[in-house]
């Protein structure tokens, strides 16, 4: 059996996500420390939300979340990494994220983020916005997916109208 050395699994690690492909991070100051939201805030958030999201199961959208993790960050003022920093992502323009260096795909998008634009990306990127470099295959269940929206409304600043 080959053992690789560390520097090895790195490196492969960073090159399955696709490290380098679609942002040089740039040099951010540290996000604001918030208070950490309680879980009955996060449930109040959770029913606020309209269906099928109000009945999303957060823990198993931080699950889902693990995919993401290593490419992108959720806290307020958070690091651009691979992918951009998600704070806020519902209700900004598609390819907008400040700092973040864009695939021209996603520059010329002419969409907002939201729940069901998100939905169709994260089943399948390359499908829904051909030409954009995201390294991800997708997500293909549609209760991870809904599950994953939710989460990420409640741990990204959502505030429905």
């Amino acid at each position: 059996m080959r053992l690789f050395p560390p520097v090895c699994l790195v490196a492969l690690g960073l090159a399955a996500c696709g490290q380098g492909t679609e942002s040089e991070p740039a040099a951010t100051p540290p996000a604001p420390q918030r208070p950490e939201m309680t879980d009955e805030q996060r449930q109040a958030v959770l029913i606020s939300l309209p269906a099928p999201y109000n009945e999303g199961d957060l823990e198993n959208g931080r699950r889902v979340f693990a995919r993401c993790r290593s490419c992108h960050t959720l806290p307020e003022g958070g690091a651009n990494m691979t992918g951009p920093n998600l704070w806020g992502v519902f209700g900004r323009d598609a390819g907008s994220h400040p700092d973040f260096r864009y695939s021209e795909a996603l520059q010329a998008a002419d969409f907002q983020w939201e729940a069901e634009q998100l939905d169709q990306w994260l089943a399948s990127p390359r499908e829904f916005l051909p030409g954009n470099r995201m390294a991800f295959a997708g997500i293909p269940d549609e209760t991870d997916r809904r599950d994953l929206i939710a989460y990420l409304k409640v741990e990204t600043g959502y505030a429905p109208e």
